[in-house]
């Protein structure tokens, strides 16, 4: 099965012992620049998801829920997204900046193959998801 969003060994360990510690959460990407071209990390019921955003699904153990603004996805809705982490401090709210430590995304496009199965699957869903708790 073709995945939107993934994240890499050491993102989806830190996701992990984020969410151990302070429960539920989820990523939002939005565009622009700064803050805006990072995926932010959030307690769940602390970011309200609008009609607008596109959920790509859930990453690390912990099946965290990943959404991105509408107008963003417009321009990578053919990208894979991966979630790394790198060493130094961002300048937002997100979740892991006391760590010492930033989220960044990583990205390809789709080959031929991978675009074919998310066609078969339909649009990406819009908004807040039931099993995402947001």
């Amino acid at each position: 099965m073709v995945r939107r969003v993934d994240t890499t060994n050491e993102a989806g360990e830190l996701l992990d012992r984020l969410a151990a510690e302070h429960g539920p959460l989820l990523f939002h990407q939005s565009g622009g620049c700064c803050d805006g071209s990072a995926p932010m990390c959030y307690l769940r019921h602390e970011f309200r998801i609008g009609d607008g955003d596109v959920f790509l699904g859930h990453v690390g153990a912990s099946a965290t829920p990943f959404y991105i603004g509408g107008a963003q996805y417009g321009y990578w809705a053919h990208t894979h997204l991966t979630v790394d982490v790198v060493a130094g401090r961002g300048s937002g709210f997100s979740l892991e900046a006391p760590e010492g430590v930033r989220f960044v995304i990583r990205s390809r496009l789709f080959t031929d193959d991978e675009e074919q199965s998310l066609a078969a699957l339909g649009p990406a869903p819009r908004g807040p998801q039931p099993d995402s708790g947001s």
